[in-house]
């Protein structure tokens, strides 16, 4: 595995990021993995080199958090040996508050703060604070980057840099990172701590992959200029870049037919959209590797370290396999124009992932 640093900190990340939103519990998502099976996941990941976990205290509520804790305990690795990024700004309920609710009504109760969730959701120095301290304890360790995992438009952007300053300050937090907003509100908090000598942002994790690129307009431009590093959520386009299109089509996974955030986040898939699954396809079939592998490759021939979901062993090493065929030319620059040329603009997303 090779590793980089992310954005101009001294910070040192693997290629592919190990995304832990599966880890979890399927009392809470019906496709999360069971601590069982995850811990081995994770345990083959790392001696692979995958040493970069991404988390979110809402993952599996928590959940998600507990077992990466567990794995640090249970394979008796050093902390210093794994970077581990978690999230904060969505509510974590109690699970009878969940008791009977639809998927929609449970991922209102995530980002709405207000009722039961009041205080318990955004981006107030209370709740940063709380989450921070909940973040901690279900891991039992530090928090190597806390991202906030969108923005919260309703706290004044000072108390929100203020606050994650300080939990920079109490030892808790390493550094900070930023998720899924627009790139000119980025860069005014950025400015608002750079103004006062606060800790600034030192990544960003946006949607971005063959099928979605309109962070490649304005965010990544200014995170290349900031020197911030980019991570990428969803790279593989919720499992739509990873099988042929008749294929996901006449055998959906089990996330893609129960997760509704992934049926909010793909919508309608475009022409272009099979263009491209199918130009993935057919590289895919001409280079001898799976079709994730030519998606990763091209994540990271655009200079970016992304963020990919490994639900198993095979697919961890699927994407160490894609780190190693790309650093010897998996994709050439014919290959790369090839899949950027059939990109059609579309309506940008800006939501929690």
């Amino acid at each position: 595995m090779e590793y980089t640093r992310l954005g101009q900190s001294g910070l040192k990340i693997s290629q592919v990021i190990f995304g832990a939103m599966s880890l979890g519990s399927s009392d809470h998502m019906q496709w999360a993995i069971p601590e069982d099976q995850a811990l081995p996941i994770l345990k083959h990941a790392f001696d692979l080199g995958i040493n970069t976990w991404d988390t979110s205290d809402v993952y599996s509520f928590g959940e998600s958090e507990r077992i990466i804790g567990k794995a640090l305990k249970h394979y008796n690795i050093a902390r210093g040996r794994v970077v581990i990024l978690t999230k904060c700004y969505g509510g974590v309920p109690e699970p009878a508050d969940f008791v009977g609710r639809s998927e929609e009504e449970k991922l209102r109760m995530l980002s709405v703060n207000d009722g039961i969730m009041v205080n318990q959701v955004g981006l107030s120095r209370k709740h940063i604070f709380d989450a921070v301290d909940a973040s901690v304890e279900r891991l039992g360790t530090y928090i190597d980057v806390l991202q906030i995992h969108r923005l919260d438009r309703n706290t004044p952007r000072e108390e929100i840099m203020k606050a994650l300053n300080d939990v920079v300050e109490s030892g808790k937090v390493r550094y900070l990172g930023a998720s899924s907003m627009h790139a000119w509100e980025f860069q005014a908090l950025n400015n608002i701590a750079d103004k006062h000598g606060w800790h600034k942002f030192i990544s960003m994790q946006d949607y971005h992959s063959l099928l979605y690129r309109e962070e490649e307009r304005e965010m990544h431009a200014y995170c290349r200029d900031a020197g911030v590093g980019i991570i990428p959520w969803s790279p593989l386009a919720r499992g739509l870049l990873a099988r042929p299109y008749k294929v996901t089509q006449e055998q959906p996974t089990l996330r893609q037919t129960s997760d509704v955030y992934s049926r909010f986040l793909v919508g309608d898939v475009t022409e272009a959209d099979v263009k491209i699954i199918n130009r993935v396809e057919e590289l895919a079939d001409k280079k001898h590797c799976s079709m994730a592998q030519i998606a990763i490759a091209w994540s990271l021939k655009k200079g970016v370290n992304p963020i990919v979901g490994l639900a198993s062993v095979k697919r961890v090493d699927e994407a160490a396999e894609a780190v190693a065929l790309a650093s010897k030319g998996l994709l050439t620059d014919e290959d790369f124009k090839s899949l950027d040329k059939l990109y059609v603009a579309k309506p940008e997303v800006y939501m929690v992932e």
